[in-house]
């Protein structure tokens, strides 16, 4: 499996890089296998894994990777995260999707409806992946917005995006006692509540 993308700094905070299909020189994945696209909701923290047993199997898959700093007990690490946290893209047909189910990695397989379109916005992803450019990983975070704690300490806790810049700051309130706090945490450990 090839890995793609910037291979100097990250130009601020994030860069990004895809991981592509084995065997790939200037090609893409579209161009390489055959079939419908498929997209796979992912069990947590189980993307790579996936991307590599569908690899052996022989299944072209496409899963955009990000490369971020994160701040672990004082020190910066780096660290390679799925640009869109829980799912992949395949290509094949039903015994594929079959294959992948049995992984015991898969949430679900949900059929592309419109290929076209999907092909269209994977080739824009690939590219901007590839590119130098800063990538905002949680675009669904914004001001006002309510949002839970989907793991970690504070898992099930629910409140408020104040701001983003890196970290969010969250708004948590107990509304009876009219009183409230905020709170800095890691937007990848957040979900949007609809």
């Amino acid at each position: 499996m090839s890995i793609e993308g910037p291979q100097s700094g990250f130009g601020g905070s994030t860069g990004a890089m895809v991981r592509d299909v084995p065997g790939q020189v200037g090609g893409s994945v579209w161009d390489s296998f055959a079939g419908l696209w498929w997209l796979v909701y992912t069990k947590p923290r189980n993307e790579k894994a996936l991307a590599e047993d569908l690899e052996r199997m022989g299944i072209g898959c496409f899963l955009p990777l990000a490369r971020v700093r994160r701040r672990y007990s004082g020190r910066s690490v780096e660290a390679t995260i799925p640009l869109f946290p829980s799912y992949l893209f395949f290509r094949g047909g039903e015994d594929q999707r079959l294959v992948s189910l049995r992984t015991n990695r898969v949430v679900r397989v949900i059929r592309v409806v419109e290929q076209e379109r999907l092909e269209e916005d994977l080739r824009n992803i690939h590219l901007a992946c590839r590119s130098d450019q800063p990538v905002d990983l949680y675009p669904g975070l914004r001001s006002g917005q309510r949002c839970r704690v989907v793991s970690g300490s504070l898992q099930g806790m629910e409140g408020v995006v104040l701001r983003r810049r890196g970290l969010c700051r969250v708004y948590v309130g107990v509304e009876v006692l009219g009183q409230s706090a905020e709170l800095e945490i890691d937007p990848s450990l957040l979900e949007v509540i609809q």
